[in-house]
């Protein structure tokens, strides 16, 4: 049970389950059969798990060096080989589940992981730490969408809207570990920009995603947005207007990503929202 409690505290536990979470809304919302549906969260599941375990794998020696007493691989919970042996299994169990919603869904998915995986093996100390956010995000929504009877590839609008958030995820989601980070060598794009400078283009991002959103899941015609659509697009505009402020006014702080991180949340909120047009 050490074991499991370990693995489990080293898949990145709240994200995972945001994400899967995310998967599962899609799918409801373009109205995906019980098994799909099923087969969708799975693998987006076990994917999760996957890319979470194996960073914490490649990230063990740096995350002692720094103490970082809150990584079971660090603290020693849990055996590299152990840790290794359940990130490829996932992997491998997350790309078998995608296989019964087709080869787009699969090829799909095999994309989004192997771009994630790429950022855990080295891409995250360079100046694209940020590609495979936007890569793996803005492919996202095409996941549900690629999962229907008929498959089909989310909308254009879709694709911004995720990136947008893969991009907000990725910019702020390192801004508290930014000087553990430096001091064991991992110098990606957040580093290099600054804790400011990455939260207020996190946040412009985000409002960028939104107006994505808002425009082309009704085809530019704002008089049929929807009421909800719209509060959530007031709800991201707000708290991204909020934290460029606060970024520019005070000190960077853990703020700035709990700001972020809840203007993305709103993001996903509204595309959910808008997922009756997901599909292009």
């Amino acid at each position: 049970m050490r074991t499991v409690r370990g693995l489990w505290g080293s898949s990145h536990p709240g994200p995972t389950l945001v994400v899967t979470a995310l998967a599962l809304a899609l799918g409801i919302a373009i109205g995906l059969e019980a098994w799909r549906l099923a087969l969708l969260t799975m693998a987006v599941f076990a994917g999760q798990l996957s890319i979470g375990i194996s960073n914490d794998a490649l990230d063990a020696a740096r995350d002692r060096a720094v103490g970082r007493t809150d990584k079971p691989l660090a603290r020693g919970d849990v055996s590299l080989p152990a840790a290794w042996v359940a990130a490829s299994v996932c992997l491998t169990l997350a790309l078998v589940l995608s296989a019964p919603l087709g080869w787009r869904m699969l090829a799909a998915h095999a994309l989004t992981l192997g771009s994630a995986w790429a950022y855990n093996a080295g891409l995250k100390s360079t100046a694209l730490s940020i590609a495979p956010f936007l890569v793996s995000f803005g492919v996202f929504p095409s996941l549900a969408t690629l999962s229907a009877p008929e498959p089909a590839f989310a909308a254009g609008w879709a694709w911004i809207a995720g990136a947008a958030l893969g991009g907000a995820v990725h910019l702020t989601n390192v801004l508290p570990d930014l000087d553990d980070d430096e001091r064991t060598g991992v110098r990606g794009l957040p580093h290099r920009l600054g804790a400011r400078a990455s939260a207020v283009i996190a946040a412009l991002g985000v409002i960028a995603g939104a107006v994505a959103v808002l425009l082309g899941s009704a085809g530019g015609a704002l008089v049929a947005v929807p009421s909800i659509a719209w509060a959530f697009f007031a709800g991201v505009a707000l708290v991204a207007v909020v934290t460029v402020v606060r970024a520019m006014v005070r000190p960077p702080s853990r703020a700035l990503f709990r700001l972020v991180m809840l203007a993305a949340l709103l993001l996903a909120a509204q595309l959910v929202a808008s997922g009756g047009a997901l599909a292009a």
